[in-house]
């Protein structure tokens, strides 16, 4: 594939911006996987930092992203890791939340599930944009919601799939805390994080990406 066109400039982050966020997601890394609640879990739900973070290095230079999108794979990366560390289930920001709010479970994974559509829908449409030919369509936003839920339907298949193999083990890795419709609310609010990404960020992403009218 050729590089996005002359005339339009991505504005991408400088290089001293993602030392910084490449080192600190490393540290925590190394932090968190030191002596995690559990080291299944903690495996599991930071596999997906592992890999990508060669992803994106290895891409940088020939297909750098936008600033944006680099600081919200990082705070992905972090809310990934910290529910890795803790298990979703006893992160404490999920505690002090349901003490705030008079909830009656940890809603960290609540958290965790809208971020699964937020971020990727970035993610997505930046790589439409940039390598097909829905720029400007009024299908963009559907195609990359549509990828967005599906995306987080096949999540939910593996953690049925990780329970299906580890049995009970996985119970902190599934964190349904008992909700019998705990999946049905994850694909829920990742269509609802993916929406109010675009909804949000669709004109602040145009600029980084240098296009002007952008659905």
């Amino acid at each position: 594939m050729n590089a996005e066109p002359a005339a339009r400039t991505v504005r991408s982050p400088g290089r001293t911006e993602l030392i910084v966020l490449l080192s600190a997601t490393v540290a925590l890394l190394i932090f968190t996987g030191a002596a995690p609640y559990d080291r299944l879990t903690w495996v599991m739900e930071v596999i997906w930092v592992i890999v990508g973070l060669p992803l994106l290095v290895a891409t940088y230079k020939r297909f750098p992203l936008t600033a944006l999108l680099y600081r919200l794979l990082f705070l992905h990366a972090v809310i990934l890791i910290v529910g890795g560390y803790y298990t979703y289930a006893r992160v404490p920001l999920g505690f002090w939340a349901a003490d705030l709010f008079h909830l009656s479970r940890n809603h960290y994974d609540r958290i965790g599930h809208f971020v699964q559509g937020f971020v990727p829908a970035v993610l997505v449409r930046e790589i439409l944009i940039r390598r097909s030919p829905l720029a400007g369509s009024r299908w963009l936003p559907v195609v990359v919601v549509s990828m967005c839920v599906a995306l987080s339907a096949f999540y939910e298949l593996i953690e049925w799939w990780g329970a299906v193999v580890m049995g009970a083990a996985a119970d902190a890795f599934l964190a349904t805390q008992g909700d019998p419709w705990d999946t049905q609310w994850d694909m829920f609010l990742a269509l609802v994080g993916s929406v109010a990404a675009l909804a949000i960020l669709s004109r602040m992403h145009d600029e980084e990406l240098g296009m002007r009218g952008t659905a």
